[in-house]
């Protein structure tokens, strides 16, 4: 039993600047590389939380793709369905102000080829007797079609995240099968054609509550930053939850972190505004340091009473 998670694997480079941050100098500073991406991130903090996410993705063919996979390993994700392949990683080049606040960034894409001849080789393999499913709404449209495939096949519940929600936006067709759609509130914004980062939680959760209702979308959280998150269903329920008071040095990846506690809160057993409390104590441990995903926790320490797995 496992949380399947599908998704990319990005190398990501960051630049921090010394002092305060100027657009369009030149800025002194520091410059990180590190293993990202949203399912790769995802995945790892699932893992950190003492589970064992079983993760479907590509790497590069290359030294650089081998040691992505012995980080994973050494974190007990299963990479047993990661396939190496040439151009199987994609890059987010990143620069922060000295706020940690990302101030700008440019990615490439992988070629996703290979993830879609893996799911139709070994589709009931992986997904039988999963616990749910994690999903990056924005891969190509043949790999979302198979994975809702497969989750209709053995029931599993899907929870969605994106990395580029223009392109998940045209994926709404499969919104209504989502389980759970986390983003934020400028990529809620993109979903729904609405400006909602200037609203306040009120606000928006009251919008986003009458937009899942019409939309028929099951369930959305949406990350608001400092000021918390909202959540809302089709049922009509809706909720707030307030961010923790940290000190941030790098937003990167708390996002991620935060549909991983989502989800696996959802999975195993817990409320929405549970579920939603969990993901925002794994944010609020990422952004208060350099690494794209959570520190270890044990289940227990976030309410959650599942066994720890070998």
């Amino acid at each position: 039993m496992a949380i399947v998670v599908v998704g990319n694997v990005f190398v990501d480079i960051k630049g921090f600047p010394d002092g305060a941050y100027i657009p369009t100098g030149s800025n002194a500073g520091r410059v990180e590389l590190v293993h990202g991406g949203v399912g790769r991130n995802v995945a790892e903090d699932i893992a950190n939380l003492e589970l064992r996410p079983r993760f479907v993705s590509m790497v590069d063919d290359s030294p650089e793709g081998e040691d992505v996979l012995r980080k994973l390993r050494n974190h007990k994700v299963d990479t047993r369905y990661v396939v190496s392949v040439p151009d199987g990683m994609g890059m987010w080049l990143a620069i922060f102000d000295n706020s940690g606040d990302l101030a700008g960034s440019i990615s490439k894409r992988p070629k996703m080829e290979a993830m879609v001849k893996l799911l139709d080789e070994k589709g009931d393999e992986i997904f039988a007797g999963a616990d749910s499913i994690v999903l990056e709404m924005d891969l190509d449209k043949e790999i979302i079609k198979r994975v809702f495939h497969y989750a209709e096949k053995y029931k599993l519940r899907v929870y969605a995240v994106v990395a580029n929600m223009s392109i998940a936006s045209q994926r709404r067709d499969f919104f209504q099968s989502i389980d759970c759609f986390v983003c934020n509130a400028l990529e809620a914004g993109i979903l729904f054609v609405a400006d909602f980062e200037h609203m306040g939680p009120d606000e928006l959760c009251l919008a986003l509550s009458r937009r899942v209702v019409s939309a028929r979308i099951p369930s959305m959280v949406v990350t608001m930053g400092s000021r918390g998150a909202v959540y809302a269903d089709m049922n009509g329920g809706r909720g707030f939850c307030p961010a923790k008071n940290v000190s941030v040095r790098d937003t990167t990846g708390a996002g991620d972190a935060f549909c991983a506690g989502v989800a696996v809160g959802l999975t195993y057993g817990k409320s929405m505004a549970q579920a939603v409390e969990i993901g925002t104590r794994l944010a609020a441990s990422v952004i208060t340091v350099s690494e794209n995903v959570c520190p270890r926790f044990l289940p227990q320490e976030l309410g959650l009473d599942i066994p720890i797995r070998d």
